[in-house]
């Protein structure tokens, strides 16, 4: 007998969250033990707030429709950041909506704090003898999620990074004035992306000439000292900073006051403040840029191998459901950089949840300024390929977000 599915998003967005979607939803259409499939709009939230749509409705006979979803960045059914108590009367109201619409299968695309998400909500129901199989489906551009070589939307953020330190190398370069540039990458405590910055280098471009991750105490005489030194070979100077960067004391460089929900600290301001170090101590003409948000949802930049592996993730979520598998997430290891190869299995959620991976302290080099060779084979097959984004009137042609489909009922285009 089949049982209904239900599927939501939380968290931030990458390029390739709806691949995971996507993934998920085209896999559970080919399983007899899978009814219909729903979708909550925003997460956890709106399953409570009893904003649920059917999935069915949307793509099963409309499949072009579900590959462009896949290709279509940010997150189709929207987001949410809410945390679960302790309080049961909250689990029960939850388990009360899912057997509203028959759910025996539930599936949540996030991060660290989504995965905690379904490691308390799995435990509920096995501690209370509920049979509903609850399964996680990772993502995170920071690639700081543990139990898995590297996190789904991490791939095309780093391609992202990648190209715009290239771009910024070239435009830079045509002039004979000394400058600085500052490129601030997100990371609060795990510096992947900002090492990513590393394959913007090849044999015409050695750009980023410096690069400072979170895991490396900072230090302001070092680093003007750092940019002194390759301001004495180079007119242009291009540095790449994790927004997370501490001072000696563990305390952030950008530190607010404000925290989310989850008590992390809201960062900003990293580049403005190695800006200011720039302009008092060296002089130069000095600009700090932020991609900011730019470098989570940049679809028409995406890495192929992600999206892929984004989208088998999802797959692999489902069928691991059917079999009875819960309280685990989907996730994939590598077997060879070269060639590059990697084996799809499942987790316990508990590994990832509220644990962060950093980057190797060995993998960042002895100047702690710049990253080693070990890092760029992990990197280089990760933004490998470009999928076929359809385009209209010059533009990616994506499938709008589900609310808004919703309100429009233009879904069906």
């Amino acid at each position: 007998m089949s049982k209904n599915m239900i599927i939501g998003q939380s968290g931030g967005p990458t390029a390739v969250i709806n691949a995971s979607l996507a993934g998920a939803i085209e896999c559970a259409f080919a399983l007899d033990e899978i009814g219909t499939v729903y979708g909550m709009v925003n997460g956890i939230q709106g399953l409570l707030d009893d904003n649920v749509i059917d999935l069915n409705e949307r793509f099963e006979n409309n499949l072009s429709r579900l590959n462009r979803l896949s290709m279509t960045p940010a997150m189709y059914l929207g987001s949410c950041r809410y945390k679960l108590s302790d309080d049961d009367s909250e689990y029960e109201k939850i388990i009360e909506a899912l057997k509203k619409y028959d759910i025996g299968y539930f599936f949540y695309i996030g991060g660290n704090d989504s995965m905690d998400t379904v490691d308390k909500l799995s435990r509920y129901a096995v501690k209370n003898n509920i049979d509903i199989k609850i399964v996680g489906i990772p993502k995170t551009i920071d690639n700081d999620l543990m139990g898995i070589d590297h996190s789904p939307g991490f791939g095309s953020a780093a391609k992202y990074i990648a190209l715009a330190v290239r771009n910024v190398a070239y435009d830079t370069s045509i002039y004979s004035i000394k400058s600085v540039h500052i490129i601030e990458a997100m990371g609060r405590n795990a510096g992947w992306l900002a090492a990513s910055s590393v394959l913007a280098r090849d044999s015409k471009n050695v750009a980023p000439h410096l690069i400072y991750l979170p895991e490396i105490p900072f230090s302001a005489q070092r680093f003007v000292n750092d940019v002194k030194e390759k301001l004495s070979e180079y007119n242009s100077v291009i540095v790449v900073a994790s927004e997370g960067l501490k001072d000696e004391n563990g305390e952030y460089i950008s530190a607010k006051n404000n925290v989310d929900k989850f008590g992390h600290v809201m960062l900003s301001g990293t580049g403005n403040y190695l800006k200011s170090l720039v302009e008092e101590h060296i002089g130069c003409k000095v600009r700090a840029l932020e991609p900011s948000i730019l470098q989570r949802s940049a679809g028409h930049t995406a890495s192929l191998t992600d999206m892929t592996e984004a989208q088998n993730l999802g797959a692999v979520a489902v069928r691991a459901a059917v079999r009875g598998e819960t309280g685990v997430f989907s996730t994939l290891h590598r077997t060879s950089d070269n060639p590059y190869s990697i084996k799809y299995s499942t987790e316990k959620v508990s590994v990832i949840a509220n644990a962060e991976k950093t980057v190797p302290l060995e993998w960042i080099t002895e100047s702690k300024n710049d990253v080693t060779q070990e890092m760029v084979d992990y990197l280089k097959p990760l933004v490998r390929g470009m999928p076929q984004v359809p385009y209209r009137d010059g533009l990616p042609d994506y499938v709008g977000i589900a609310y808004l489909d919703m309100k429009k009922q233009k879904y069906k285009d």
